[in-house]
């Protein structure tokens, strides 16, 4: 196990009504932004809800972010934190809502070039203080609710931001405001927690053994519940349990002191960017692409997630391999996720762009051991057609 360090102060609270504990969580002298994406909040009386909870708080709201928030509508959201001197955020949605108002966060008090935030990568964004935020969970699925990262969309590239000063003060988790997602939503969901779970398993051996079996529990908890929170949208523990898998699957636990390739979630986002696919769905069309393709620089631990994920215990080595990527692909299409990139009208002839997109982004050198070369990337999404 690598040398590690592991930090994450946001405080979770779960469970049925728990969003009547705004009160207590947000700073009573507080001047509150609300941030949040389409109508789905209003309609369903969420933000309702998050406005008699805040009480006699000065509130101002910022809708319209974007399913991959964009840096130009996030500045409009700036602004108003300036103008309105905005001292606590509050995001009421998914990822997306979440990641960007991170961005905002940090944002407010840079004096120079916004922009300049996006070009930081995997490191902290260089900046002295952020406003503080909390959130609330609608769509569960990128743990951005307990973590420092999002990622902003701006021109043709999508950017990763990471600071320590974007952990949510806290963020409230209620199975029952997701019951009324559209499908689709749902199932982008499980599968995006999927892959942010095999991204820091499916690497190489580095005797984790706790994350690795973390890890496993959240992969055996998504399959089991998985079909069954599509099925019965309102079971409140089968969506409880998806929640909580979201949130562990990306909150530092199972990434901490193992190794990581982020390569699915890299070339992903460039599918994403260039021709709109949800992201979730991309990544789908990913995985079992990109284990394909590294499946010798992978098969140890593939047999392992052969073995304790899906049980294969018959058969020869590569048999049990290509059995568990099946088996994968199979899941994902049982949540009416379709896995191939000719199934959203991409072919060959798109390959070249996305891999000149990819060298452009300076995504050169992915994977574990920054082993995916475009070369690699260009086979990987050969693979995924």
């Amino acid at each position: 196990m690598f040398n590690f360090e592991y930090y994450n102060p946001t405080r979770i609270v779960f469970g049925k009504d728990r969003i009547t504990q705004l009160g207590r969580l947000v700073p009573p002298e507080a001047k509150v932004l609300v941030l949040f994406g389409g109508g789905s909040v209003k309609k369903f009386g969420t933000l309702d809800k998050v406005h008699q909870n805040l009480g006699a708080r000065q509130v101002v709201e910022f809708g319209g972010i974007e399913p991959n928030p964009r840096y130009s509508t996030l500045m409009r959201a700036v602004k108003v934190v300036r103008d309105e001197q905005i001292d606590f955020l509050l995001a009421v949605g998914g990822g997306s809502v979440m990641d960007g108002t991170k961005f905002v966060a940090l944002a407010a008090n840079h004096e120079d070039n916004c922009e300049d935030l996006l070009q930081h990568g995997f490191k902290p964004v260089p900046v002295a203080a952020a406003v503080p935020l909390g959130t609330v969970v609608t769509l569960p699925a990128t743990g951005s609710e307990m973590n420092h990262g999002g990622v902003i969309s701006h021109g043709a590239g999508k950017y990763p931001i990471f600071s320590p000063l974007v952990f949510p003060r806290f963020s409230i988790l209620d199975p029952t405001l997701t019951f009324t997602l559209p499908p689709t939503q749902v199932a982008n969901g499980v599968v995006d927690t999927f892959i942010h779970t095999v991204e820091q398993y499916v690497t190489v051996p580095a005797e984790g053994r706790f994350q690795d079996r973390v890890a496993e529990g959240i992969l055996q908890t998504l399959i089991e519940i998985g079909p069954i929170t599509l099925a019965n949208p309102t079971d409140y523990d089968a969506r409880a349990n998806l929640m909580w898998c979201a949130t562990n699957g990306l909150n530092g636990l199972i990434g901490a002191g193992v190794p990581q390739d982020w390569t699915t979630h890299m070339i992903g986002h460039e599918l994403t960017a260039m021709f709109g696919i949800d992201h979730g769905k991309t990544l789908a069309i990913l995985q079992p692409a990109v284990w394909t393709v590294r499946r010798e620089q992978k098969r140890a631990k593939l047999l392992q997630y052969a073995e304790r994920v899906w049980h294969l215990t018959q058969g020869s080595e590569d048999e049990r391999i290509d059995r568990a990527i099946e088996q994968t692909r199979a899941f994902f299409e049982s949540l009416g996720v379709p896995t191939r990139l000719t199934d959203y009208g991409v072919t060959a002839a798109h390959i070249d762009p996305l891999v000149a997109a990819l060298e452009a982004h300076g995504l050169t050198a992915l994977g574990e051991k920054r082993e995916v070369t475009p070369a690699v990337s260009r086979a990987i999404l050969e693979a995924a057609l």
